[in-house]
């Protein structure tokens, strides 16, 4: 996603070795200390040997239009109108880019994954074959977020009324804007195990 985060982890100063307070408290963290991992991918990043980012269009490359789907989280997404691109939540993805901010507010102003012609929408290659205007789905916003592709957030209740649900499309939205990136929580985690040896008394 294109937003910035800043990640606060904190550490008991009293738990850690000698030599890992000295090395935390100085204003150029070393390398072997840092509890940050080094950056892998480019878009802000700069350096070498950094991946390029992942593009949008290489996200969605297996999943089917929502018409075409059984998938759930697929085939349901929010039908809000398009209100103008002075409101929030109005522009198209951009294909060859990265996401745009996944909110956790609800669903009438997740951003579209594409806008019509008359709409302002750009991506040619998918209205020329009559693919219509349509905001993200949930499973669209879940793997933007990094969740596995089959993990299941739209959820139908196969013992109440019909079309009831469990977890609804609305409140999937909700639960994928709020989530913390299950990678970059892996990531994070991974480094803190790495460094933990270093960092803290036997």
């Amino acid at each position: 996603q294109s937003r910035e985060r800043v990640i606060f982890i904190g550490i008991k100063k009293s738990e850690l070795t000698k030599t890992a307070l000295e090395e935390l408290e100085r204003e150029i963290i070393s390398e072997k200390y840092n509890p940050y991992r080094k950056p892998t991918h480019s878009f802000t990043a700069k350096g070498e040997n950094l991946k390029k980012f992942v593009e949008l269009n290489e996200i969605f490359s297996l999943l089917e239009e929502p018409e075409n789907t059984t998938d759930l989280s697929q085939k349901f997404y929010s039908k809000a109108k398009y209100m103008g691109s002075h409101c929030q939540g109005q522009t198209e993805i951009k294909p060859n880019g990265i996401s745009p901010t996944i909110r956790a507010e609800h669903h009438g102003n997740i951003e579209f994954r594409r806008l019509s012609k008359e709409n302002g929408g750009k991506i040619d290659t998918e209205l020329s074959k009559g693919l219509i205007e349509r905001r993200l789905t949930p499973r669209e916003c879940a793997l933007i977020q990094t969740f596995p592709p089959d993990y299941d957030f739209v959820i139908e209740n196969k013992n109440g009324r019909k079309g009831s649900y469990l977890v609804s499309p609305s409140q999937a939205y909700k639960i994928i804007g709020n989530a913390v990136p299950p990678l970059l929580a892996y990531n994070l985690a991974k480094r803190i195990e790495d460094v933990w040896d270093l960092y803290f008394k036997k």
